[in-house]
């Protein structure tokens, strides 16, 4: 195993980042930055095998800011491309940088289509819940009710919950940060590397301009989240808090926040979370939980071992045809068929 001792500023480009002053992307950029030197030593890739690919919106300038190989692709269409990136260059790291207008709406198609082959794709979903790029229009993670450009009234439909969406479509991995926690953002980048399948990081971030504040009632500072969030890790006790003393317990099928030694619940009441059950019923209520009836759940929320058939068997496909087939190259491709010279 190569030992690469790449640091942050092996993956910095020489590009100025143009995003907005206080946008929640440079916190994301920061936190990607810091996590690809430990993802190249835990996998032994080497800088040159790492891509990124994107979509579009103010997420998908991403590439541009990356030491990395880079496609910036049409809108929606990120998944699609990186999963043929992917499926042409196994031995390739790639990432797809794409917002929550970018792959959960016009692209909704391939994101849940690659969800569900579980291609060995790193997808980073910036959730800002609006469309920034194009200046303020509702999103499909908008909040029901909530006034843009094109909601004057308010928006009459409700939200996506992209981790619902994920667990729903059979995603293999899919873990949740805000932009300001980058060590937290980092920890979940670097375990969905580590997975072998499709994995997505939802990270809640900040539009300053358009959507200002979205996430603050949960997530505005360090006291704010300590109260209202809950960061999971395997194989530890669902607890939250500024002293974690609150903590989820599962009741009649739904899952309670109750006090550690109030109302008789003691530890070992409080559920311990298992990233790796496969019966998705759990973690797809630990998605969905919503602040202020539940703490919004952070961390690595799903991650278990499926097989990446898809890679494999389209690998396997393309070998056998060539292996099969009489046309060896372009000459040979020419020539076959029917043919004629013109004297």
């Amino acid at each position: 195993m190569t030992q690469y001792n790449y640091t942050p500023a092996d993956f910095k480009s020489d590009q100025e980042v143009r995003w907005c002053p206080g946008c929640g992307d440079h916190a994301i950029l920061n936190a990607v930055q810091r996590a690809l030197p430990e993802v190249a030593d835990a996998l032994d890739i080497p800088r040159r095998k790492f891509t990124f690919v994107s979509g579009i919106g103010c997420s998908s300038r991403f590439i541009y800011y990356m030491k990395t190989f880079g496609f910036h692709t049409i809108h929606g269409r990120a998944n699609a491309v990186a999963t043929g990136v992917k499926v042409a260059n196994p031995d390739l790291s790639v990432w797809v940088a794409t917002g929550d207008g970018d792959s959960l709406a016009i692209g909704g198609n391939h994101f849940i289509h690659a969800i569900r082959r579980n291609v060995d794709l790193n997808v980073i979903l910036f959730n800002n819940e609006i469309y920034g790029l194009t200046k303020g229009q509702y999103s499909p993670t908008s909040k029901l009710g909530k006034i843009t450009k094109t909601s004057p009234y308010g928006t009459v439909e409700k939200p996506f919950n992209p981790g619902e969406l994920v667990i729903g479509a059979k995603g293999t991995f899919f873990a949740r940060s805000v932009d300001m926690e980058v060590m937290l953002t980092k920890e979940c980048l670097v375990e969905g590397a580590k997975h072998k399948g499709f994995s997505v990081t939802e990270v809640l971030q900040n539009c300053v301009i358009f959507n200002d504040k979205t996430h603050a009632l949960f997530a505005g500072d360090k006291a704010t989240r300590a109260e209202h969030t809950i960061t999971l890790r395997h194989g530890q006790k669902m607890l939250f808090g500024k002293d974690n003393t609150k903590g989820l317990v599962l009741e009649n099928m739904k899952l309670k926040v109750v006090t550690v030694g109030e109302d008789g619940y003691t530890i070992d009441d409080i559920l311990t979370h298992d990233a790796r059950e496969q019966d998705t019923t759990l973690h797809t209520m630990l998605a969905a939980m919503k602040y202020p009836e539940c703490p919004v759940a952070l961390g690595v929320i799903r991650s278990v071992a499926e097989p990446t058939v898809y890679d494999r068997a389209v690998e396997e496909q393309v070998g056998q045809v060539k292996a099969a087939s009489k046309i060896r190259c372009v000459d040979d491709l020419l020539h076959s068929g029917e043919t004629w010279t013109i004297e």
